[in-house]
């Protein structure tokens, strides 16, 4: 049985994370992104390298931690959300704060260390995918606000450098879909399925296998589920006689971005999914409701003809 000196509960949202130390009272907030990552790694590498660190799903937010940590070498266990809900309620009370469940993670982590499985990937590889994607998009956001700093009164003075900045980070950005690329050609599997996805109108080389390595779970779920997790399953938005637009939820992180640069590709072509789209638009929904619907479309076929694909292997 693994020994732990420490339980760190971390409980990730979007664009943060807090992180608490079993029996300490104060916590942490970090920055949900790269540098933060880094940043708590570097502000408890002694910690770490005898912890166990818990973390709920959140439907792909807490990815980039757990892959970055376990590169590392370091313990995650990614908790089932029902049963740390179990678990909490089992203390009564009903107040509810990040700092509260980052609490709560840790000591879940101290009581129930000798049944929790430290979490694995499907493969070293997907790691190393998701890692180079998330770099290949941090890239792509430096790259925005180069442009941006080009546009702002000040950008004639610096231009130059700033035009040598964005070409420097456009090249890296190259090097690492290359490499990306090259990752997946080398895997027959993965090769197929970015095929299959290249059918689907509006899906080209790049957001194939985007959806590929940040939706893993592509042909696994439900049409339901796969839209829920990718944030573009609707939700009703009613209350007594009033009937409002249904919203969609947050998704996985990357994933509804993507979908929408497909869904605009899919509008703007001659085929079926351009029909779909403009008779939404003749029944009268807003363009980004029907853009919306035109996303969840998108992937559900995608899901589908992976599943089928899965179906045929397996049968094979």
């Amino acid at each position: 049985m693994t020994l732990y000196k420490n339980f760190i509960g971390v409980d990730i949202g979007k664009s943060t994370f807090v992180v608490s130390l079993y029996g300490q009272k104060t916590t942490l907030d970090y920055e949900n992104s790269s540098g933060g990552i880094a940043q708590f790694m570097q502000d408890h590498g002694e910690t770490l390298s005898q912890a166990l660190c818990v973390v709920e799903t959140t439907g792909g937010y807490e990815l980039a931690f757990v892959y970055t940590l376990m590169a590392q070498g370091y313990k995650v266990h990614r908790a089932d959300t029902r049963k740390v809900k179990n678990f909490i309620r089992s203390f009564g009370g009903s107040a509810k704060t990040d700092a509260l469940d980052a609490k709560a993670l840790a000591r879940y982590g101290f009581e129930r260390h000798d049944k929790l499985d430290i979490f694995k990937p499907l493969s070293q590889e997907s790691v190393e995918l998701f890692q180079l994607v998330q770099r290949r998009r941090d890239l792509k956001a430096m790259v925005v606000a180069e442009k941006n700093r080009l546009q702002s009164p000040s950008g004639a003075l610096i231009q130059d450098t700033i035009i040598q900045v964005i070409d420097v980070i456009n090249q890296q950005a190259h090097i690492i879909t290359d490499k990306i690329q090259a990752l997946i050609e080398a895997n027959p599997c993965l090769k197929q399925k970015k095929e299959i996805l290249k059918t689907i109108p509006g899906i080209g080389e790049i957001i194939a296998f985007e959806v590929l390595i940040l939706l893993p779970e592509l042909g696994t779920l439900s049409r339901r589920k796969i839209a829920s997790l990718a944030g573009v399953a609707p939700r009703a938005n009613e209350s007594g006689k009033f009937f409002g637009y249904r919203r969609t939820g947050h998704g996985r992180q990357g994933i509804k971005p993507i979908l929408f640069l497909a869904a605009m590709a899919a509008r703007n072509s001659k085929i079926s999914l351009k029909a779909f789209y403009e008779k939404l638009i003749q029944k009268g929904k807003k363009k980004m409701v029907a853009l919306t619907a035109l996303m969840r479309k998108i992937l559900i076929i995608a899901n589908a003809r992976i599943k089928e694909l899965n179906l045929q292997k397996k049968h094979s």
